[in-house]
């Protein structure tokens, strides 16, 4: 019974994400951002619970490959689709503009299919991790939603700026960049001091700034990967 507890995190997952997908149609980004949001929670726990109940199986991959295209290839693109769809400048471009987003579903299902087949990949990825292109797009969801930063809404109003963002970590997805993963295989501080000091630093990070410093958690989580690379 214990081996399937991850596989059911992983259809909670699946679940969030195709909800949010459903909201985004509806033109609902507000909330849909909540549901992505618990399926990247759904997504660290289907993970670290497999480690804990040592509950792999080759289902389990799978399935955690299919339910992340969903919740952070799909639905992401979607998102971004949306905002560049409402956002201003460049009207001369803006129809060819908009399906830029199709770099996030298919750089996402290229970078989960390159995960599922290299097996260097377990205490760090190469490429950014389609949940960390994910919280990114969403956190510019949440910054414009309740964030009282001038810069984020410049940033998420403006066509040009949003697919440049997307060309670029739809590209770091698909880099063999260094990134630190967030893989406890226990609970201790020894062995996860990097991953516990990046969350903790993040968490007073959001209760000082607020979820306009959202978008910037991922920018700062790349760059130190990119320097813990180089030093280790």
């Amino acid at each position: 019974m214990k081996k399937q507890i991850p596989n059911f995190l992983t259809l909670l997952n699946l679940v969030s994400g195709f909800i949010a997908i459903i909201l985004i149609m509806q033109g609902n980004l507000r909330l849909s951002v909540w549901f992505l949001t618990a399926s990247l929670i759904f997504d660290f726990g289907d993970g670290l619970a497999a480690r804990l109940l040592d509950a792999y199986s080759d289902i389990g991959l799978q399935l955690d490959s299919l339910a992340d295209m969903v919740s952070f290839g799909v639905a992401p693109g979607l998102i971004m689709y949306q905002l560049i769809l409402s956002a201003e400048g460049a009207d001369s471009i803006a129809m060819y503009l908009q399906y830029i987003p199709v770099l996030i579903p298919a750089f996402s299902g290229l970078r989960l299919a390159r995960f599922n087949i290299d097996k260097a990949q377990s205490d760090h990825f190469r490429g950014l991790p389609t949940p960390g292109n994910a919280f990114f797009i969403i956190s510019l969801v949440f910054a414009g939603e309740y964030g009282e930063s001038q810069l984020i809404d410049n940033l998420v109003n403006s066509r040009i700026v949003l697919s440049f963002l997307t060309v670029l970590f739809s590209t770091l997805m698909i880099t063999g960049i260094p990134m630190f993963s967030f893989k406890f295989r226990h609970l201790r501080f020894k062995g996860n001091e990097l991953r516990i000091v990046f969350l903790g630093s993040s968490v007073l990070l959001i209760a000082g700034a607020g979820f306009a410093s959202l978008p910037l958690i991922i920018i700062i989580y790349i760059i130190v990967s990119i320097i813990w690379a180089l030093i280790s």
